[in-house]
């Protein structure tokens, strides 16, 4: 990175209107400034810096080009936005990123009004930019809709669903196709940065509408001709025929390192009245800090690290992370089946499927973000006798969940969900958090839904997953380490829908599901101390429910509490509705049910997340003791002391 000048222009930067007064040539300079304090700010919080420092120059350019927040500016995926944060208001807090009370690490509307759309999953931008720009276009108000997506967001077909409806729009519209992985691109250089900037310029569209206009008053096949030749000249010196296919006109590839070829094409991109317009620009992850160019999955989400050396602060040793126990456990079974294949959605080494990727790289499959084909190519496969395992964070599984009821659940096909993430999930925030998968795969018929509550019931349910062969079945676990239990030998055939007494007792039944467990016992511990004999249970399964010992406890406790990683509508429902249609609780039994509250939960450590949720040891005894003083008979959901 080249010496700065003594004067930071990114002191004099607040907003994109302090931007807009520097002159271009400065731009540089503040470029590099902008790169230098998001690797700073990473460095302290942690959180995705590859993608980050690939766009800094980017997001110079468009603020400085474009009339934001008027002109509305989508980030696909958020995780882009950093430097975008930065030039809009944020410095001052870009070093609370990530934690609790601080800034989110996706764009947020509540954040910023330069934040108008919060784009944390994928692929979403087009469509929202889509409703800007034509909101704009009926109000006849001014305003552009802009969204910057990323190649791998552009594997999703909603982004194409888009593509294809976006005509109407006209030159309200500009999708700016972030391609960071040259998965697209030819190299570029100068020649085609000239020929961007040529058939961007006002005055080539104005020359080609007039040909097109002209070219209406032939016979047809004069037409046809035309209109082939300005597709197929244009094609064989820039590329972007797929783009112009679905109504856009195509301008790239350009260096989106290159501020000089960048300002220009997006002011003619600006000032185009012919569109929508898509500008393909070829950036590279980490772009100016030497360790995240050299490994860029490994600095695409880091921990906090040195900035001089780029070494990633480590995590004290402790038990292995609950994917990596799924991963090792199922490429474990794979060796013995060659019918167990592995799917997920760009998240190869989240899901902890390295391994077997390596070891069988025919039997997996990442389908790109692409949920929705995922589950439905699993299901495929189920139908044709592989036994399929389709690997998904619980936030991303809500993506396909036309799919998994329409082509597994109603087919009773046995595809199996490895359901990653599941509950709170820390630094990601609200929209990483899975916190609705009980309750929306719980409700289907032929579903078989299990909840590990340590790594070792997680060995238990991969090979139960495995031997399911008569519907779909799915296995929820956490983000992060496990419990530190020793790991299985030899994993054991679970009883489908048949949980495990863990602890006996008298008067109180906790009966947990997942990895609440620990703060149920520990909780058991605290009501023994005060004389209260308490059960608990491991009920491993939220469907089907074990009912005979559900119905043990019940009828045999004076108080009974669920707890659980969820949602209302969970374990704790399905409960009470079994209780209510057996007339249990027509003697004056207590049930409480202890879930996630309805709220979107902001991002902070998960432990913190879940003693605000109610849901640790001290909550649960405190919900025991208010039960018990609680003189009326009664059903209550969601008690909370």
């Amino acid at each position: 990175m080249a010496d700065l000048p003594a004067t930071p222009l990114l002191d004099t930067v607040t907003t994109p209107d302090d931007l807009r007064t520097l002159a271009p040539e400065q731009l540089r300079q503040l470029a590099d400034e902008l790169r230098i304090e998001t690797i700073s700010a990473v460095g302290t919080t942690g959180g995705h810096l590859g993608s980050g420092l690939g766009v800094v120059e980017l997001t110079v350019a468009i603020h400085y080009v474009f009339n934001t927040p008027h002109d509305r500016l989508v980030w696909d995926v958020g995780h882009q936005c950093y430097p975008h944060k930065i030039l809009t208001g944020r410095r001052d807090r870009i070093r609370t990123l990530r934690q609790g009370g601080g800034l989110s690490g996706f764009t947020k509307r509540s954040e910023s009004e330069y934040d108008p759309f919060g784009a944390a999953h994928s692929s979403t931008s087009i469509s929202a930019a889509l409703g800007f720009a034509v909101a704009n276009k009926l109000a006849g108000t001014p305003g552009k809709g802009i969204a910057v997506i990323g190649d791998g967001a552009m594997s999703a077909g909603m982004a194409y669903e888009a593509m294809n409806n976006a005509e109407q729009a006209g030159n309200r519209l500009v999708v700016i196709l972030n391609d960071n992985d040259m998965s697209i691109a030819p190299p570029v250089g100068g020649l085609s940065a000239y020929l961007s900037r040529i058939v961007s310029s006002r005055e080539f569209l104005g020359v080609r509408e007039t040909l097109k206009r002209l070219a209406k008053k032939l016979p047809r096949p004069f037409q046809n001709a035309a209109r082939k030749t300005d597709e197929f000249a244009r094609g064989m010196t820039m590329g972007g025929t797929l783009f112009e296919e679905l109504g856009f006109y195509y301008v790239g590839p350009i260096d989106g390192h290159n501020l000089d070829h960048l300002i220009p094409v997006l002011e003619n991109v600006r000032d185009a009245e012919e569109g929508p317009i898509l500008v393909h620009v070829v950036t590279k992850k980490g772009k100016g800090y030497a360790p995240a160019e050299a490994a860029a999955d490994k600095y695409h989400g880091v921990q906090k690290f040195d900035v001089i050396t780029g070494t990633q602060a480590k995590a004290p040793p402790g038990p292995p992370a609950y994917q990596n126990v799924f991963g090792a456990a199922l490429a474990r079974e794979a060796e013995h089946d060659p019918r167990i294949c592995a799917i997920t959605a760009a998240m190869p080494s989240g899901t902890g499927l390295d391994a077997f990727a390596t070891n069988y790289p025919d039997r997996f499959f990442d389908v790109g973000i692409a949920e929705q084909h995922a589950v439905t190519f699993a299901a495929g496969l189920a139908a044709q006798g592989m036994r399929p395992f389709c690997a998904i964070y619980s936030t991303f599984l809500q993506r396909a969940y036309d799919q998994v009821v329409h082509d597994v659940a109603i087919q009773n096909l046995p595809v199996r969900f490895a359901i990653d993430r599941a509950g709170l999930v820390g630094a990601d925030g609200a929209t990483h958090a899975g916190s609705f998968d009980v309750t929306y795969l719980a409700t289907l018929p032929n579903m078989v839904v299990m909840a590990a509550a340590d790594e070792a019931e997680l060995v238990h349910m991969v090979h139960t997953c495995v031997q399911h062969d008569s519907g779909p079945i799915a296995v929820r676990y956490p983000r992060g380490n496990g419990t530190g239990v020793a790991l299985p030998e030899t994993p054991e055939l679970l009883e489908i829908g048949k949980g495990r007494m863990v602890r006996e007792g008298k008067k109180v039944a906790i009966l947990s599901l997942g990895t609440r467990l620990g703060e149920a016992l520990k909780a058991a511990d605290q009501l023994e101390a005060k004389g209260l004999s308490t059960s608990v249970a491991d009920l491993r399964f939220a469907k089907p429910l074990d009912e005979a010992l559900i119905r043990r406890l019940l009828t045999t406790h004076e108080v009974a509490v669920t707890i659980e990683e969820g949602a209302i509508g969970g374990l704790g429902a399905h409960v009470l509705t079994l209780a209510s249609d057996e007339g249990l609780t027509d003697a004056g039994l207590k049930i409480r049910t202890m879930r996630l509250p309805d709220i979107f939960q902001d991002q902070d450590s998960p432990q913190v997340q879940y003693a605000e949720a109610g849901l640790d040891a001290e909550h649960l005894v405190q919900t025991v003791l208010t039960a018990l003083r609680h003189n009326s008979a009664g059903v209550t959901e969601g008690a909370r002391a």
